[in-house]
């Protein structure tokens, strides 16, 4: 076979270096990318913040004001510096008691600024403190009368506590552990020390399920208590249907009345199932959002959070050094790092275009939803956005992720306004958000004593003309953490 060239015509996308910066950057969150300007900052000495240009005209009365602030702060620092301190403070004192800031002669008045300025310092925030469960619950054992094994047989017991408050291991395991640094301790011991641990704040912790755990906040309340008796009893003998909310065959059982269980019911409700739940560490969460949309002269108009967007610049000072340089060597570090500043500026300038294109796309198609609640939502899918604005799909995948926007209904993820969408009686089409929202709606109007189950949900959906499979409802019900009809039965 005989070789040959050939000329062919074609084009093809390069991953450059830029174009693979770009699509990086596009698809950082907010903090993300603060941390990316901070590392690029960093890294390349062409890159500076802008900041913004203060004036340096003023009027003159303003000067003068100033004038005469200066000059009292240079009078109070000279007579600071000028003041002749002592080498060795007077008896019975402190250096804050001689010198203080809001002073230049060492004395303080209750109305002076001193006094304003301690005042302040003690409610500085010192950042968050958090105890854990097994924290506290050793607090209280070191203040307790505990003998050197049974304090022993207390840590091994409050480390086997898990965050809900139970007991996590059986008695025989925890008395196998402990017979190792104490062999002669017996089982009689170990319950008797987890006795006194479950009278620790909070009163059931160490329970080793939800019966002794109510039932020890229980024995805390006064003899008198009205229904305490008949509490008691159920959470006993009946604590199955207690849980299964089955009040109709648990009254029968009793011999209960309707009222008489409620006021049971009422009095269980007082107490904590999950005693630990006060020591869940919750830490706290912040988003930036990254565009704001608000409504102006009866339109809706989407802005760029400025306090997101990151204001870089070239220093052109480096930048001009380029031509002084005086070998070529470090005429050629100033070229490459100023052509690797504009192309970062660049990719976040482009960011920033692309992100309130997608943005304004779906304000655009989600009017109803601002205008009138998730209820009005519309269905929408991440190829509609990118038809609208001429862009792949893929791009705007990168650019709805960890994105937020601030709205008078709340701050969202982009992602939030794109849904499938369910056919309707009359040929339209209905959103999953917007049925996810009914669902809550009619689980929220219910009797609380005849939960709707959810065949008879997707009747009264079918009934607004959306179309609903009951299997559908149910998948939708259990995605909005609301349990089945007869777990949400109350008598209250």
């Amino acid at each position: 076979m005989k070789q040959s060239l050939q000329l062919k015509i074609g084009q093809q996308l390069t991953m450059t270096p830029q174009l693979q910066q770009a699509i990086r950057l596009l698809q950082l969150s907010s903090m993300e990318l603060a941390q990316e300007v901070q590392e690029a900052l960093d890294n390349n000495p062409l890159l500076e913040v802008a900041e913004e240009q203060e004036s340096h005209e003023q009027p003159k009365a303003k000067d003068t004001a100033e004038n005469t602030v200066d000059a009292s702060e240079v009078d109070t620092a000279d007579a600071l510096t000028n003041q002749d301190i002592p080498t060795e403070l007077p008896t019975d004192s402190t250096w804050d008691d001689t010198f203080t800031a809001g002073s230049s002669t060492g004395t303080s008045s209750g109305s002076g600024s001193g006094a304003g300025m301690a005042a302040e310092d003690d409610y500085i925030y010192q950042g968050e403190t958090s105890e854990s469960l097994q924290d506290y619950l050793l607090w209280q054992m070191r203040l307790s009368r505990f003998s050197d094994a049974d304090q022993f047989i207390a840590e091994v017991i409050i480390d086997a506590i898990d965050h809900a408050g139970y007991l996590s291991l059986p008695l025989d395991t925890i008395l196998l552990a402990v017979q190792k640094e104490y062999p002669d301790i017996e089982a009689e011991e170990v319950a008797v020390v987890l006795k006194r641990i479950q009278h620790f704040d909070p009163i059931g912790v160490g329970a080793r399920e939800v019966s002794e755990c109510l039932l020890l906040q229980l024995e805390q309340l006064a003899p008198d208590t009205p229904w305490l008796t008949e509490t008691k009893h159920i959470i006993t003998e009946h604590i199955d249907l207690l849980g299964n909310r089955d009040y109709r065959t648990l009254a029968r059982q009793t011999k209960l009345k309707e009222d008489q269980l409620r006021e049971v019911m009422r009095l269980i409700h007082t107490l904590q199932p999950r005693p630990g739940d006060s020591f869940m560490p919750s830490d706290a969460e912040y988003v930036i959002p990254d565009v704001a949309v608000r409504k102006h002269k009866g339109r809706w108009v989407v802005e760029l959070n400025p306090d997101a967007l990151p204001k870089l610049r070239v220093n052109e000072e480096y930048a001009a050094l380029a031509q002084q340089a005086r070998n070529a060597e470090d005429g050629q570090y100033i070229r490459h790092h100023t052509q690797e500043a504009r192309w970062f500026i660049r990719s976040i300038e482009s960011r920033n275009e692309t992100l309130l294109k997608v943005a304004n796309c779906i304000v655009q198609r989600q009017q109803a939803f601002f205008e009138y609640g998730e209820e009005a939502m519309k269905p929408m899918v991440l190829n509609d956005v990118a038809e609208a604005i001429e862009m792949h799909e893929s791009t705007i995948s990168r650019v709805t992720t960890q994105k937020f926007m601030h709205t008078p209904r709340g701050i969202f993820e982009l992602k939030y306004f794109f849904s499938s969408h369910v056919s309707t009686e009359n040929g339209g089409e209905c959103s999953s958000t917007a049925i996810r929202a009914l669902i809550r709606k009619i689980v929220a109007a219910e009797p609380a004593a005849k939960p709707l189950s959810d065949s008879k949900i997707a009747e009264l959906m079918a009934e607004q003309g959306i179309n609903v499979a009951r299997r559908t409802i149910a998948k939708y019900r259990e995605a909005l953490n609301i349990p089945p009809s007869n777990q949400r039965k109350s008598l209250l």
